[in-house]
């Protein structure tokens, strides 16, 4: 049986990492993503993002995130961050409140570039889930369901990516579909 499963992941995992490297500048939001900008330039550009773009001001992480990195960005959408309880962003986003809009934001950050090829690969030599350490120092653990790269937060929250490899020039942003939370 586990014969048959590694020959099946590879294939899913190649299938992904093709599937996802096919564009040279993807469309997020609306707007074409630059490998020459940074990961903040980019990011004030998606109409799909303009909540994480407010959350990272108020968190005051704009300068980190412009900085040479690299960054690895699991970027929530504002559909995303729409799926938390009512009234969650607007408390976060409240002065009072910055450690843990800071918390949550560097959560969803892992340092160094991992594209899709590489976290896939990481998936592989893990037998099927590989678990990422992010700047907050909290775990993230990343696996495959078909060929969607999926992430497990500690809170057992589940979060798709939906597009992956938008390269920048400070790292690579994988957009998602569910806020991560951490402990």
């Amino acid at each position: 049986m586990k014969k048959l499963l590694l020959p099946l992941f590879a294939v899913v995992a190649m299938a992904f990492s093709t599937q996802v490297y096919a564009q040279k500048n993807p469309m997020v939001g609306g707007a074409a993503m630059y490998p020459a900008k940074d990961i903040v330039d980019n990011a004030v550009n998606s109409k799909d993002h303009t909540t994480l773009v407010a959350a990272v001001k108020a968190a005051g992480l704009v300068e980190t995130l412009k900085g040479a990195g690299p960054f690895t960005v699991f970027a929530p959408t504002n559909e995303a961050f729409s799926k938390l309880p009512a009234g969650t962003v607007e408390t976060l986003l409240k002065p009072e409140n910055k450690a843990m809009l800071t918390k949550i934001l560097t959560y969803h950050v892992v340092a160094g570039k991992m594209d899709a090829k590489s976290i896939a690969k990481a998936i592989k030599a893990g037998n099927g889930k590989t678990e990422l350490t992010t700047v907050a120092g909290e775990k993230l653990w990343a696996s495959m369901e078909g060929d969607k790269l999926v992430l497990k937060d500690a809170k057992g929250g589940v979060s798709t990516v939906t597009i992956a490899n938008v390269m920048q020039k400070n790292g690579v942003i994988h957009v998602i579909d569910t806020v991560l939370m951490p402990n």
